[in-house]
């Protein structure tokens, strides 16, 4: 078996590195969600205190304010991949002849291409919505 070349080593290297570097940010996001899931849970003592309208003022701030931010974010990431579509299609393999359907890695690309394009449209009415 041929060994892979130092340029696809490298490659493979930087999408694993790309890869841990967004698991460890969606981890710390895990993270911080329990973190305040955990402070949401503790209002209860306004109103067991006799204070529900500070509890419902809390609440409802604090679920405005991430709708807000993951709202942003999410509707900042649609747009950039929604602008990058045509570049990443213009990297479909290339059969002989110009028989894209043919060269070796089409149907995984279109399969990936495909699940992104569905993310999207996902992302799109989640923020609509």
């Amino acid at each position: 078996m041929a060994q892979p070349t130092a340029a696809a080593a490298h490659a493979q290297d930087e999408v694993r590195d790309a890869r841990l570097r967004i698991a460890r940010h969606l981890a710390e996001l895990h993270r911080l969600h329990l973190a305040l899931a955990q402070d949401t849970r503790e209002l209860k003592r306004f109103s067991l205190g006799g204070h529900p309208r500070i509890e419902a003022e809390i609440a409802a701030e604090t679920l405005e304010q991430y709708l807000s931010a993951t709202g942003a974010f999410l509707e900042n990431m649609r747009g950039r991949f929604e602008a990058r579509l045509p570049t990443i299609r213009r990297g479909e393999p290339q059969g002989t002849g110009g028989a894209a359907d043919m060269a070796a890695g089409h149907g995984a690309f279109w399969l990936v291409f495909s699940r992104l394009c569905a993310v999207l449209r996902q992302v799109e009415r989640r923020v609509a919505g």
